[in-house]
């Protein structure tokens, strides 16, 4: 999967496989996390969003299996 490097303090890249709804965050820690099931409306919002740590907190955390 290819990831693309954002802007953000919080996160480091995204990269998501249309085919599966599968969407990959790595965070500026290191750690890569994965979340199933996540439309592309969602993973397009997230790399649209000015704030994608916001935006994870409001629209991905705790709303997609990891």
């Amino acid at each position: 999967m290819e990831m693309i490097r954002v802007s953000s303090s919080a996160i480091e890249a995204i990269g998501y496989d249309l085919a599966t709804g599968l969407l990959r965050i790595r965070f500026v820690e290191g750690q890569d996390y994965d979340f199933h099931g996540v439309p592309e409306s969602v993973n397009l919002g997230l790399i649209a969003a000015t704030s994608k740590g916001g935006y994870y907190h409001a629209h991905i955390r705790d709303r997609y299996a990891n």
